[in-house]
């Protein structure tokens, strides 16, 4: 094991255990803090103004950067969360969270079901909330540092939630499907060449199509969930309709399904666009040559 992997592990839990003796509203203060320390620091700011531009053409660079400004607190105010999202997630009633349009996926409980997400709001929380009805695995891609991985699946499976790593296969994803699991994913970023291209703000994206596949192949619904952090600093968890999945797992079902949960993603982002992870690359794989919409910036 690498020494700096140790060293980020030793601290990774001194922040969080600083956090951890705070009240919740005074290190989500804090955090807010730091993350617009982390702004002012230009960490991946060029990336970010970039698919903002790419996004957002129709607003001014000054609009532009101050939705990145907020992102960067926000980001701040998540980081100090996770160390007690076994916490927010039992709180009782509506202390913590809040949901709209949860209701009818009541229906679904000890049913397979693949939640939807992306990078987008305290997306962990989430899935920690949803794990109170049924049980929730985080699909997860290993971090390179295998203490700091190992020091988040501890805080993941203490909140209640499951963890299903993309270097098991597909196999045991839908052993967990068919055992009753609802599978939290966030498939908003760029898949490479192994993802199928659909529109994301206009722009072909590289986007995985695990999901859609899984779903065809075992007739589990899908439904998309964003998490937004309200002005009382709770978060507001929205649901949008469930969608029975039914047919054979071919390219073109692949495609519709894929692209059907990336738009909505896409209205979610319109709408909130502070809440979304605005560093990564997100267009980073062309699509092939030739494609109209290969050039638009």
């Amino acid at each position: 094991m690498k020494a700096s992997h140790v060293l980020e592990g030793v601290l990774a839990n001194a922040a969080l255990g600083a956090l951890d003796g705070l009240s919740w509203p005074r290190a989500v203060a804090v955090g807010g803090v730091l993350g617009d320390a982390v702004g002012h620091l230009g960490i991946r700011r060029a990336v970010a103004r970039e698919n903002l531009a790419r996004a957002f053409p129709e607003k001014s660079a000054a609009e532009r950067d101050a939705i990145l400004a907020e992102h960067y607190r926000e980001m701040g105010r998540i980081a100090a969360e996770y160390g007690r999202l076994a916490t927010l997630a039992r709180a009782p009633g509506d202390e913590t969270v809040v949901t709209e349009g949860f209701e009818p996926l009541r229906r679904f409980v000890g049913r397979g079901m693949l939640m939807m997400s992306g990078h987008f709001g305290n997306f962990e929380l989430a899935a920690a909330w949803l794990a109170r009805f049924n049980p929730v695995d985080f699909l997860v891609k290993p971090l390179s540092n295998p203490v700091v991985d190992a020091r988040i699946e501890r805080l993941r499976r203490a909140a209640g939630v499951g963890v299903v790593s993309t270097h098991g296969g597909v196999k045991s994803i839908i052993r967990a499907l068919r055992a009753g699991h609802w599978i939290a994913i966030a498939a908003d970023q760029d898949a490479g060449r192994h993802g199928v291209f659909v529109p994301f703000f206009g722009r072909l994206a590289s986007t995985a199509q695990g999901a859609a596949r899984m779903a065809l192949q075992t007739g589990s619904p899908m439904v998309l969930g964003s998490m937004m952090r309200q002005g009382d600093g709770r978060h507001r968890l929205v649901f949008d309709p469930a969608r029975e999945v039914e047919g054979p797992a071919d390219e073109a079902s692949v495609l519709e399904l894929t692209a059907w949960h990336t738009a909505l993603l896409e209205q979610r982002v319109r709408r909130h666009p502070e809440h979304y992870f605005w560093l990564h690359r997100r267009w980073k794989t062309r699509p092939p040559a030739g494609d109209p919409n290969e050039g638009r910036a």
